[in-house]
């Protein structure tokens, strides 16, 4: 049997996080899962955690960590036979330490973009809300302006995207995320990876990741598509 790999991905808004693990999961076939589905699942499911959920977000206020491990620990439960990588969770330090409780991590990746560049991207990115799904108008516009590709219904520009409550939104993040890289760091499978595009990052990614997840899985998936 081989061994399964398990990873998380961390990084500031508009660092890249969604674009980079959809490449990850599509190359290595891992299982690609975003804590901000889980979320919408849970709030259109109206599970007693989406519910809970779905007040603090009408507040325009953080999901509290006991909330967002509630929503996510039993998922991961029902992944016990896949290898993932797990996209917006852990954003705490009581996160993590949830996450390590109920399972060993492999590596975990950390974006470190410069500030100008994400103030720069979040300055064109706009949001289809209900699904989450997110567009840059300089290199992933949507086809018609200010409309979901898939839904055709009108896409938003968040309010702490806005330049004014940027500053303040990403200094938040580094507060909160220092710890978590900390724990990673202490666990010795923290992997910094740092520019200003998601080109030039993936191919370090890409190398590291060859030699971390097992050959095996990547033998068994070349032999399904053949």
């Amino acid at each position: 049997m081989s061994k399964l790999f398990r990873a998380v991905i961390m990084g500031p808004p508009g660092s890249g996080k969604g674009t980079i693990s959809e490449r990850i999961a599509h190359s290595f076939g891992l299982k690609h899962l975003s804590s901000g589905d889980f979320v919408r699942e849970n709030i259109a499911a109206k599970t007693e955690a989406g519910v809970l959920a779905k007040t603090y977000i009408k507040k325009g206020l953080l999901v509290p960590d006991h909330v967002m491990t509630r929503l996510l620990l039993p998922r991961l439960e029902e992944m016990t036979k896949y290898s993932w990588l797990m996209d917006g969770f852990p954003r705490t330090l009581a996160q993590a330490e949830a996450l390590n409780s109920a399972c060993d991590l492999d590596v975990a990746i950390n974006l470190n973009i410069p500030l100008e560049t994400l103030k720069e991207r979040l300055r064109h990115r706009w949001i289809h809300p209900l699904s989450g799904r997110v567009y840059n108008m300089c290199f992933n516009p949507p086809r018609v302006q200010g409309i979901d590709d898939i839904t055709g219904e009108p896409l938003i520009q968040q309010e702490d995207d806005r330049p004014e409550a940027l500053v303040a939104r990403l200094r938040h993040y580094k507060d909160v995320a220092k710890p978590v890289i900390d724990f990673y760091k202490a666990k010795g499978i923290l992997y910094t990876f740092s520019d200003t595009e998601t080109d030039l990052i993936w191919p370090n990614i890409s190398t590291l990741l060859s030699t971390k997840i097992p050959a095996i899985q990547s033998d068994a998936r070349c032999a399904s598509t053949h």
